[in-house]
Parts: structure tokens; C-alpha cells; sequence
């Protein structure tokens, strides 16, 4: 693997990020795709792989007609991705280009927790079933700590919690597409569907109108009616904002909790993501709720926390763990390895 240094490209609904990575997983941050220099290949994060991508793949243009095709289960994600991959591709002709998927962690779930009480055919003939997100990252959290019974809580603008059993995720609250779940910064997460076939039935809402509420002006900010940020809501002094705190505090506890019956008890909680690794407050709000299972904070510890840091009392049975998200050295790693068998 030596001198494969790696271009990622991380493209998500509101921004794009490039990084280039070094063999010794160092990383630099730059602005544009034509200052990258030396690269051996790009690795380009794709957030929803299907049942067709379940790891690292060398991109032609056969795989990008494929991922065009799967842009409909995650429509805010993998179109930016798709945009930024075609100009990557003429931007650097001559390297390979590896996609590299969100989903693909996800794929040891067992069919327990991947699948959903639907009818059959919906399940066999058209793919419903739960794929999982946020797999780049919760994979990074799982080796920085390696323990046997692990909660990661991806949470930023959005938001996950899965359960990994010896480095494998077992489940995850993130399904079909990642809007269901824990609330985040402008999703709803997981609501029960009647609240839409209501709207559609006795308000005439359109398709396009509902989605766009679920997606854009919900969760915190819909909760708020302020903001979608964690830090400014944090500092509002109304009772809307400390609502949407408390509700988002318990709903990510609750699925810690599920998640922690679905491993047989718990060793370590990494949190993660901008969230996870920004507020002292999110995490001492969170914590609390988890008590019963044994997870208690050593407060100084948490609100000084500079990612990687264990924020936990030494006497906690659980470790609670503060991990600053690195993406970007997952994506390169899986990138680098399929092109050191291509050679």
C-alpha cells in the first residue's frame, strides 16, 4: 500500500468535502478537485449502496448507470454524490475511481433486524428492507474502540445509533433510507405512517410537499421552530427549543437501550458526528436516561472532552467514548486495498 495516496470525496446534501489521504492516514483538507496532487485513485463516499454494493467498487460507466438508478432511495445524498463523481471522473481521467458505500458496514445486520413486517412481495420483488447508514463513520468509532458490545451515536445533522457486536453492526436505527430513526437536524426520523396517509387523505397534501416536510423542516428545527442547530438551541431560552433537546435526548437513550438488548448488555457508547462530538450537554442529556444500564459520566471530563477522549467516571461499567468522525480514512483504506489486488 505504500505511496497509494487517495483522493475522497465526500459529498452530502449541503456541501462537499475533498480530502486527500496518506498512507499513514494523515489527511488534508483542500478546496477544490484540481489542487489534488499525486493521487493514486478517488474514493468517493456513496451513502446508499442497495443490496447491489456491499463493498468497495471500482467505478465505469456500467456502476454509474447503477447508482443512478438507486438515487431514489436517497435522493439528497447519493444525487450530489453522483454530481461530484462524474466531475472527479473528468477532472482525473486516468486513476480509478472507487466507490466507496455507507451502506456496506451494514450488511452482517441478520434478517431479524433487517427486515420489515411488510408483505412479501414488497420485501422480494421490490427490495424493502433495511439497508443502514452512517457505516464510514461507526466503522471508524469501532476500531478507535475496540470492545465486544459497542453503541455508536452518529449524531450530526444526521443522526444514527447502532449496535456492533465484536465489530460487526448487528443493527441500526437508520432503515430503508435515512430518514428513519433517531429525530435529526431537519428529519423527523421515525413517525408512525398513518401521521401520512392522514395529511394525504384529509389535507390533499402532495408527495413532494410531505417529503419535503420530512426532510427539511423537521426534526430540530421543526420541533424549535428556531433552528436546526444543537449549539443554538442550547443557548435559546425558549421552551420550544429545550422541547426539541429533551425530545432528541430521549429518543437517541431509547435507542441506545434497544440497541443494547440487541447486543446482550453493553461495554463502551462512542459518540460521534458534529453533535456527538460538540455538545456536553447532548451527551450528559442522553446519559442521564442511561443510568439503569450503568453508563455514568464524569462531568469535568465530558465538558472539557477533545475528541478521542473517555468522558466516562473511572468507576462507570460503561465506557462512554467522545470520537472525532474520520470518514475520509475509512473511505481511502477500502479504496487502497481494492487497488492494491487490482495491481
Amino acid at each position: 500500500m505504500a505511496g497509494l495516496r487517495i483522493l475522497v470525496v465526500n459529498a452530502g446534501s449541503t456541501s462537499l468535502k475533498l480530502s486527500v489521504v496518506d498512507e499513514d492516514d494523515s489527511s488534508t483538507r483542500i478546496d477544490s478537485l484540481e489542487s489534488a496532487r499525486g493521487v493514486s485513485g478517488v474514493a468517493h463516499r456513496i451513502v446508499h449502496g442497495g443490496d447491489r454494493f456491499r463493498e468497495a467498487t471500482v467505478v465505469d460507466d456500467a456502476v454509474e448507470r447503477e447508482l443512478s438508478a438507486l438515487s431514489e432511495l436517497a435522493p439528497l445524498h447519493n444525487r450530489p454524490a453522483l454530481e461530484a463523481l462524474a466531475q472527479a471522473r473528468s477532472v482525473f481521467p486516468d486513476v480509478r475511481h472507487i466507490a466507496v458505500f455507507d451502506t456496506a458496514f451494514h450488511a452482517t445486520i441478520p434478517a431479524e433486524a433487517a427486515t420489515y413486517a411488510l408483505p412479501q412481495r414488497w420485501r422480494d420483488e421490490w427490495g424493502i428492507r433495511r439497508f443502514g447508514f452512517h457505516g464510514l463513520s461507526v466503522e471508524w468509532s469501532a476500531r478507535r474502540v475496540a470492545v465486544p458490545r459497542l453503541v455508536v451515536c452518529h449524531l450530526g445533522g444526521g443522526c444514527s445509533v447502532t449496535a456492533v457486536l465484536d465489530g460487526r453492526s448487528v443493527d441500526t436505527t437508520m432503515g430503508f433510507s435515512p430518514l428513519e430513526g433517531v429525530p435529526m437536524a431537519t428529519r423527523s426520523g421515525s413517525i408512525d405512517p398513518e401521521i401520512v396517509l392522514h395529511l394525504l387523505r384529509t389535507k390533499r397534501l402532495g408527495i413532494e410537499e410531505v417529503e419535503r416536510a420530512l426532510e427539511s423542516e423537521s426534526g430540530l428545527l421543526g420541533m424549535s421552530g428556531e433552528s436546526s442547530r444543537v449549539e443554538e438551541l442550547e443557548a435559546s431560552g425558549s421552551e420550544e427549543a429545550a422541547l426539541a433537546l429533551a425530545v432528541f435526548a430521549h429518543r437517541v437513550a431509547s435507542s441506545v437501550a434497544a440497541m443494547t438488548s440487541m447486543l446482550g448488555g453493553l461495554d463502551a457508547i462512542a459518540f460521534t458526528g458534529g453533535i456527538g462530538e460538540g455538545s456536553s450537554r447532548a451527551r450528559a442529556d442522553i446519559c442521564r436516561r442511561l443510568e439503569f444500564l450503568g453508563c455514568e459520566l464524569d462531568g469535568r471530563a465530558n465538558e472539557e472532552a477533545v475528541p478521542d477522549a473517555v468522558v466516562s467516571a473511572p468507576r462507570s461499567p460503561v465506557a462512554v467514548h467522545v470520537i472525532h468522525a474520520r470518514e475520509d480514512v475509512v473511505a481511502a483504506g477500502a479504496a487502497r486495498r481494492l487497488l492494491e489486488r487490482l495491481r
